[in-house]
């Protein structure tokens, strides 16, 4: 590589004095073979850009940096970098009126001058080329205090008193250490270890009566938690032991499923009977079998044996249900 030049140098010594901490003079030195002399000709040359030059300590082991308010000032967005905002944004509309999109309104808006005078209009038109379809989901505006109460946990490591409601209405009260927050189907879910019996459960947010942070306590959070391993066995948000799961879905929607990841373990091949048949390693949940029944007669579970009882009986119902509403 030829040896740089000296505007060539400049630029380089620019880019490592805006790094945070900035850079020793000596090592400026040494990078760029420069002499003590010539490295502050070379600074005094940047100042008179008006450059914020921070110069601290003494001879060749003072550090110089620029201002860090410079370095914000001058940060721009880049066309993806501000689609990527937009669109970021509309995926994360079923939490209006929560600290998280006041949070990211906020941090979007701050950014506003980092966008270019050609993005910014570009930007204008940027909600119309790019939507999020509104899916069914939950409306967190009443659960403001709850959610920044579970957040301030979660960073703090406070433990959590609170009620909770469960799927059937009855309240219970726990004792919490929160581990992570997730988002699933435009819905917000609490992994938490409930203390009572040492186990880690799911908890949807909304179904909190009331939280109370322990702000006086703290509990030592378990490095060895991996909310993916936890996750590995779950069709969805509740994890369970896994079974050897196997259906068989009709020509009609085989091309669906086949173009779809359900599941990191699934695997797909076609029966001696035609159909494809889609197999997977998972827990026998509701979220399962709610899935399995969204198919209709499109669908068949082979195994195991306990699933196949679970969707029969299932589609026995509705179908007594169908035919008293016919006759009825």
């Amino acid at each position: 590589m030829p040896p740089l030049n000296k505007a060539q140098k400049l630029v380089k010594i620019l880019e490592l004095m805006t790094r945070r901490g900035g850079i020793r003079a000596s090592e400026l030195m040494e990078r760029f073979d420069l002499d003590a002399r010539t490295l502050r000709r070379y600074l005094s040359d940047l100042k008179e850009l008006d450059l914020p030059l921070l110069d601290d300590g003494r001879g060749d082991e003072r550090t110089v940096a620029i201002d860090a308010r410079w370095r914000r000032s001058g940060v721009q967005l880049t066309l993806t970098e501000v689609l990527s905002l937009h669109f970021g944004r509309k995926l994360f509309n079923f939490l209006e009126g929560t600290p998280f999109a006041e949070d990211m309104d906020g941090a979007i808006e701050r950014l506003a001058p980092a966008i270019t005078r050609t993005h910014a209009d570009i930007a204008k038109e940027l909600d119309k080329k790019f939507l999020a379809v509104p899916e069914s989901h939950k409306d967190y505006r009443e659960h403001a205090d709850v959610i920044d109460d579970v957040i301030t946990s979660l960073v703090y490591n406070n433990p959590l008193e609170a009620r909770y409601r469960k799927i059937n209405g009855a309240p219970s009260r726990y004792r919490l250490h929160p581990f992570t927050l997730a988002t699933f189907r435009q819905g917000l879910y609490l992994f938490a270890l409930d203390t009572a019996v040492n186990q880690v459960k799911s908890f949807a947010i909304e179904r909190f009566i009331d939280v109370q942070r322990i702000s006086s306590e703290k509990f030592d959070y378990p490095h060895t938690w991996n909310p993916e391993v936890h996750l590995a066995s779950a069709f969805g948000i509740i994890g369970s032991t896994p079974v050897d799961v196997r259906i068989a879905f009709s020509d009609r929607v085989a091309a669906y499923i086949r173009e779809r990841t359900w599941h990191p373990t699934q695997t797909c091949h076609t029966r001696g009977d035609g159909r494809m048949e889609l197999r997977l390693s998972v827990g026998n949940t509701v979220e399962l079998r709610t899935w399995i029944l969204s198919f209709g007669d499109d669908s068949q579970v082979v195994h195991p044996p306990e699933l196949v009882s679970d969707i029969a009986e299932s589609l026995k119902r509705a179908s007594a249900r169908y035919e008293a509403a016919a006759v009825g």
